[in-house]
């Protein structure tokens, strides 16, 4: 599940909140990864996203054709995923109730359509909200080339801990207030369909929650159907905005954005993009069919 922690504040679990255990989080160290990947991962990465459908032209072709392929940047985040870290019980952690709130990925050169990365992730800093508000914890994630040694990816992501505020320890300052969308109409609308089959296909990229494929777990989890993955609507929006605005995929310097709600397979997102600079667009994604916002804040730049 991926919602933002506005929207969880009317949500109507009850629970009994109780903090995590911040020394053992702050001695927690993460095994680099090595992720291996072939063309054939690339493909599938970006047919997940929609990526060279018929109105799109050939340019797209490039992301979806073995001949002179080229990875899209979103592919970045499933690399060297330290999985569900949350659930180690020495942190004390609720994890039942751990929500992705935002994902930040800084391109420092082009993904390779294949080849080996190392992952090293690491934790950046934890926000208390306090007892009963829960907290934030952020973590970092630096791939590089295992061949070159070159940098390719930074990340940063954030987990909302909805049960485990008012802990004994430090807390970090609140991040400052993203950059909000202009008060003005979109400079630029891209709406794109997805299939009902969207999950079954995006969980391929390494994501087998359950929650995405089964009817069952998505009914426990309050949800009348399987939801789509937060990360795929993520990679969506960052293609909608790269069709919009026009720009190749290696120019593309950094894409941040928050979840606020899920999307379905089978619903419409449309991203709306506001115009900063040359260089700079805001934009938010919704979901058409129920007139609600599921990324927002999100923040696209050119290098």
């Amino acid at each position: 599940m991926r919602f933002s922690e506005t929207s969880l504040r009317s949500a109507s679990w009850v629970f009994d909140a109780m903090p995590l255990n911040y020394q053992a989080l702050a001695a927690k160290t993460f095994s680099p990864i090595e992720h291996t990947y072939s063309e054939r991962d690339t493909i599938l990465y970006a047919l997940s996203l929609g990526l060279g459908s018929a109105d799109a032209g050939r340019d797209e072709l490039r992301y979806v054709y073995e001949a002179n392929l080229r990875a899209f940047p979103t592919m970045a985040v499933i690399m060297g995923s330290p999985g569900p870290w949350y659930k180690d019980p020495e942190l004390d952690i609720s994890w039942q109730y751990v929500v992705h709130g935002e994902q930040e990925l800084t391109l420092l050169r082009d993904l390779p359509p294949s080849g080996t990365l190392i992952c090293q992730t690491s934790l950046d800093s934890v926000i208390d909200k306090g007892k009963d508000k829960g907290a934030i914890v952020y973590l970092k994630r630096r791939i590089h080339d295992k061949a070159t040694g070159e940098p390719i990816a930074e990340l940063r992501t954030s987990s909302f801990l909805r049960r485990d505020g008012g802990y004994a320890g430090p807390s970090a300052s609140p991040l400052g207030a993203p950059v909000a969308a202009p008060d003005r109409p979109a400079d630029y609308q891209v709406a794109s369909a997805t299939s009902d089959r969207a999950a079954m296909l995006y969980r391929l990229n390494g994501d087998m929650n359950a929650l995405h494929i089964d009817p069952g777990v998505a009914a426990k989890a309050g949800f009348p159907k399987p939801i789509l993955h937060g990360l795929c609507t993520y990679g969506m929006a960052a293609v909608s905005v790269a069709r919009a605005i026009g720009c190749d995929s290696n120019e593309i310097s950094n894409i941040s954005a928050r979840f606020t709600a899920p999307l379905y397979p089978g619903e419409t997102v449309r991203t709306d993009i506001w115009k900063r600079d040359e260089r700079s667009f805001v934009f938010g994604s919704h979901c058409v069919e129920r007139a609600l916002v599921v990324l927002d804040n999100g923040h696209f730049t050119l290098k």
